[in-house]
């Protein structure tokens, strides 16, 4: 098992910044790949971000690319997103996720997920 813990959710207004936290623990030695899904109310989890724990190798979303940034901290066990020019579209639950198989884009190879983080973006 997996444990993941996000942090750093929030109401910010438009244009403003936050920096999510996910911390893991457990087995994170099988850890693969990591990374981060929203859902806005009435929507679909979608994908965002994702980083290759060994290499570091990132992927980001269109929607986001450009203003998110993801990123990771080996020796904390820790992968971050920050989020920068944030629009009131970027408002959802955040889901951190880890898969011990793939660095992927696709929800069904994560094997586990947080608990979710609320960001508020207000106009």
């Amino acid at each position: 098992q997996v444990p993941l813990v996000e942090s750093g959710g929030g109401l910010v207004q438009a244009g403003g910044s936050l920096r999510l936290s996910c911390a893991a623990s457990g087995r994170t030695f099988s850890v693969v790949g990591m990374g981060w899904f929203r859902q806005a109310p009435g929507k679909e989890r979608e994908f965002v971000a994702a980083i290759s724990w060994s290499g570091g190798s990132t992927y980001v979303a269109d929607s986001v690319k450009g203003r998110f940034t993801i990123s990771r901290d080996k020796a904390k066990n820790t992968v971050y997103l920050q989020m920068n020019s944030l629009k009131p579209e970027d408002t959802a639950v955040y889901y951190c996720a880890a898969s011990s198989t793939y660095y992927s884009l696709r929800q069904d190879d994560y094997d586990y997920w947080g608990q979710g983080t609320q960001v508020t973006v207000s106009s």
